[in-house]
């Protein structure tokens, strides 16, 4: 028998915690189907960074410990009402001699077992567990809120990429436009048709046209570092995007109903809920905290042998069963003060409730006006574009005839790259609003 209880000791010291869960307190599971691709080789698309990231993120397999804490915490809580068996035992050689007497050995080895079973404490135990419970529903969701967060981290690293490599194209055009400008400028100065100082114009905005390409490619390796970390790769790490397939789906939402937003958001939201579970979690400790100026009943049994191998009476046995009544009836009035804290951050709590209610519900209405405003922004580009490529086409070919002075020439140039750079900011503003809006009503 002995053998068998030195196993079972052994194999439970050698599992770690996780692995056992004799109370069924473990449910969560982490992010499963992770993509199987080379991250430097291969194209990825939104859906496979997004799964990347779910799986790699260090900051969400944080918050994933953290919610695997709350659930060890609810099974210490559920251990509440399963009886506490307690094993001591000595060994020792002692004796003593008293003045003209005998010697006397005492016991030189004893064991005994105790046991305690809480039966009765004034709904104090449910009161911890329902706390332990509502931290727990707190932290899933809070857990769901970091997720969210990283979607649309993926979501704005990605797009802003994908915005400036566009923009990195866009600024090349137009320097390629200003270099045919200042071409053009040259050759009618060396034939004596133009002043040194359109030369010189033009001169200046092909060369701000290169710093423009200079910056525009520092922000495309600002933003390929930034999604990188997101996805637990060092910054230098060059990543292929997939471009997605654009159509007018694409850029629409698929309500219009900002008030039907605002309710589906406080229905989803992973924060209010998380919020009300804080709530719950500080009601029950309030509860918790009155049960504690109350009596408590708990049933106790115990079982003793104390071993004297040289008396005349070898060994004794001791047995004790019983009700333990436990009545804090003074502690300095610390019980009466812990009660009042609890009540206050109970309602402290559903303030801070009804305050998040409000805030999200601001978060729809501004994201869904950010998003109007941005769909009508790309829109009017798009008509700011065709009409500055036109106006371009013109100018250039007056000054090229000689009808037209290189100013005209240049402002038109000028005003043909702010019109492309303004479409694709307009355009990727647009993706990044309408994911901000579907974030702040709790979809992905």
């Amino acid at each position: 028998m002995k053998k068998y209880l030195l196993l079972v000791t052994a194999i439970c010291l050698a599992l770690p915690a996780a692995a056992l869960d004799p109370l069924g307190v473990y449910s969560v599971r982490p992010p499963e189907g992770c993509v199987d691709k080379d991250v430097t080789t291969e194209e990825l698309s939104l859906e496979d960074l997004i799964q990347v990231s779910l799986c790699t993120n260090p900051s969400l397999a944080s918050d994933y410990m953290g919610v695997k804490a709350s659930e060890a915490a609810l099974g210490t809580s559920r251990a509440q009402y399963l009886p506490n068996i307690t094993l001591s035992g000595t060994g020792n050689i002692a004796g003593e001699r008293p003045e003209e007497g005998t010697y006397t050995q005492a016991e030189p080895y004893s064991g005994k077992a105790e046991a305690s079973w809480l039966l009765f404490d004034f709904g104090g135990r449910g009161a911890r567990y329902k706390t332990t419970r509502a931290f727990l529903d707190a932290a899933n969701f809070g857990y769901n809120a970091s997720l969210q967060n990283l979607v649309l981290s993926v979501q704005t690293a990605y797009l802003s990429l994908l915005a400036a490599e566009e923009s990195l194209v866009s600024s090349k055009a137009s320097l390629d436009t200003y270099k045919q400008s200042y071409d053009e400028a040259q050759k009618r100065y060396k034939l004596g048709m133009v002043s040194l100082s359109d030369n010189l114009q033009a001169k200046t905005r092909y060369e701000q046209a290169l710093l423009s390409v200079v910056q525009h490619e520092n922000q495309v390796k600002q933003f390929s570092g930034n999604l990188a970390v997101l996805l637990n790769l060092s910054p230098d790490t060059q990543i292929k995007l997939a471009k997605p397939t654009y159509d007018e789906k694409f850029i629409q939402i698929e309500s219009d109903d900002v008030k039907e937003m605002m309710k589906t958001a406080l229905a989803n939201r992973p924060e209010i809920q998380a919020q009300e579970s804080t709530t719950r979690a500080q009601k029950a400790s309030a509860t918790s905290a009155k049960t504690a100026m109350l009596p408590s009943i708990s049933a106790i049994a115990s079982a003793g042998y104390n071993d004297n191998w040289k008396h005349s009476h070898p060994y004794g046995v001791e047995n004790a069963a019983g009700v333990k009544v436990t009545w804090p009836l003074f502690s300095g009035f610390s019980n009466m003060y812990q009660a009042a804290q609890a009540t206050y951050k109970y309602k402290q709590s559903q303030s801070q409730t009804e305050s998040l209610k409000r805030q999200i519900e601001n978060e729809v209405w501004s994201a869904y006006q950010n998003y109007k405003t941005a769909l009508r922004s790309y829109e009017i580009s798009q008509t700011v574009l065709d009409s500055a490529e036109e106006n371009e086409r013109v100018a250039f070919r007056y000054y090229e005839v000689g009808k037209g002075d290189i100013i005209n020439l240049l402002t038109a140039v000028a005003q043909l790259a702010d019109a492309r750079q303004n479409k694709i900011t307009a355009f990727y503003s647009l993706l990044l609003s309408k994911a901000n809006l579907y974030k702040s009503i709790g979809k992905y």
